[in-house]
């Protein structure tokens, strides 16, 4: 019985080992190995950054933005403007995880449901009286009024919106753990895209004239 307990121990042992094996593939070195990475966008974009810049050819300027320095143009449809600071226009964010956005409203300007696929979201209020909201998967809402100095979180890829409840202009700015977090914007996901008509209307339990209403505010 000894030896048949010792094979049985050593068996479990082997198969421990082969277990754990594949995890260090997995786990380690999860961040950058190298101090920088300044994104090649000339390049093609490959898994989760942009291939680096030779060494030789960073300078200052890719460590530094100053998009954020000019008010948006908040003469459209939903009377708003968001200035991306991510990697594709900040190239020194590439692989760093990290990006912002300068969130313009005139008033009554609405930043419009939309979710971020590849990053949570905070948000700190510089100007003005927002309405920050969103809903959760089992379609709880939450929201508040924020003004200037109140900060908001928004949890990764849930539909959320800010829409400006004041008397004028508001500004806020967001900043999320992705360089790269990517926007999907509800009513340009579903009237601005070839979503078939059919679809919508079984969707919304609604006509097919009401929806080609609704794509013409969308068209280009």
């Amino acid at each position: 019985m000894s030896a048949m307990a010792s094979l049985l121990f050593h068996l479990l042992c082997c198969l421990t080992v082969f277990w754990l094996l594949p995890l260090p593939s997995h786990s380690a070195d999860p961040d950058p190995l190298q101090d920088f990475c300044v994104a090649n966008l000339s390049a093609s974009i490959s898994v989760n950054g942009f291939p680096c810049k030779p060494a030789s050819e960073v300078t200052s300027d890719d460590f530094f933005f100053d998009g954020f320095t000019q008010e948006g143009n908040t003469t459209n449809a939903f009377a708003s403007f968001l200035t991306p600071g991510n990697v594709l226009s900040f190239p020194g964010l590439n692989t760093l995880g990290i990006s912002m956005n300068r969130v313009d409203f005139a008033p009554g300007g609405i930043n419009p449901p939309h979710s971020h696929p590849r990053a949570s979201e905070v948000g700190v209020v510089i100007e003005g009286k927002l309405l920050v909201g969103f809903v959760t998967t089992n379609n709880v809402y939450y929201s508040k009024v924020l003004t200037a100095g109140h900060m908001f979180a928004i949890p990764r890829g849930l539909v959320h919106f800010q829409l400006n409840v004041g008397d004028g202009k508001a500004l806020a700015y967001t900043a999320f753990n992705s360089h790269l977090p990517g926007a999907a914007i509800v009513p340009l996901n579903l009237f601005a895209s070839s979503i078939p008509n059919e679809v919508l209307t079984k969707t919304f339990q609604v006509d097919a004239d009401l929806i080609n209403t609704i794509k013409s505010k969308f068209r280009p």
